[in-house]
């Protein structure tokens, strides 16, 4: 089995790579399972549904998140 973790994601710059590499690397390194930590996804406070829709559509399938998500 070929996980990747990515550490946090951290705001629209950090989305916006995710959802740009994250097919290419699920391709490329044959990766079965994704998981990232999402708790400062939304301008580096928490993360959102829609923020949530968009990663998961990216190929995450796993979104993890800390004490920063409350």
């Amino acid at each position: 089995m070929r996980l990747l973790y990515l550490g946090d994601i951290v705001g629209r710059a950090g989305r916006k790579l995710a959802v740009e590499k994250i097919p290419e690397l699920r391709k490329t390194l044959q990766l079965d399972f994704v998981v990232i930590n999402g708790e400062h996804a939304a301008a580096g406070f928490g993360i959102t549904a829609k923020i949530c829709n968009e990663l998961f559509a990216a190929g995450v399938d796993v979104i993890s998140t800390g004490n920063h998500v409350w």
